[in-house]
């Protein structure tokens, strides 16, 4: 049995060229041989010969660009959370979180920023997402333009609603190549 190995190095030099050396190594497996004494007994053991082959390529690179280029940036979604009722000056208290456009659900982005989604009863009566339950409606203020259509279950669970409330655990946030905010009104259904 032979397994290839193939190490990379990265040298820069004088930062107008860079070498790329490629080494591949061939490791060898075979079986080690036991006297006849010692029945089925078998293990392998490593042959690591000095074969190593090596290819040097030269990579011409601009010294204003790097050398590796990283992957363009996903597009973001920026999120506002109005609570459910105002402070005693007569604002809403705003959370902000940032999403990956079409990458998470309301509810988890909610739930991993720690901002309250469900009711007292709903913290104990929640399906876990799974669009059972209706307790975690949420009314889109702005950006409605940002998130995926209404669902099955939405339309079922919110048919006689407004049409700007949805189920968090329905809505995906973003297509993967939308941008923009959204803002949202945490427990609708407590707004007075």
């Amino acid at each position: 049995m032979t397994q290839n190995f193939r190490l990379v190095e990265l040298k820069e030099e004088d930062n107008a060229m860079a070498s790329l050396n490629v080494t591949t190594t061939l490791l060898s497996l075979r079986p080690l041989e036991f006297p006849s004494g010692s029945a089925n007994r078998r293990c392998f053991i490593g042959n690591f010969p000095n074969r190593k082959w090596t290819l040097p390529l030269s990579v011409a690179s601009n010294s204003s660009e790097p050398l590796i280029s990283s992957p363009p940036d996903k597009p973001e979604i920026e999120l506002e959370f109005l609570g459910p009722k105002p402070g005693s000056d007569g604002s809403f208290p705003v959370d902000t979180a940032k999403a990956i456009s079409g990458e998470k659900l309301l509810r988890n982005i909610m739930l991993d920023n720690k901002i309250e989604l469900y009711a007292p009863y709903g913290k104990l009566m929640n399906c876990g997402g799974g669009g059972s339950c209706g307790t975690c409606i949420v009314e889109i203020i702005d950006g409605k333009d940002l998130l995926n259509e209404r669902t099955n279950t939405e339309l079922r669970y919110l048919k006689k609603k407004p049409e700007s409330w949805r189920l968090a655990c329905q809505t995906i946030v973003g297509n993967k190549e939308n941008s923009g905010k959204v803002v949202v009104q945490r427990l609708p259904q407590w707004k007075k």
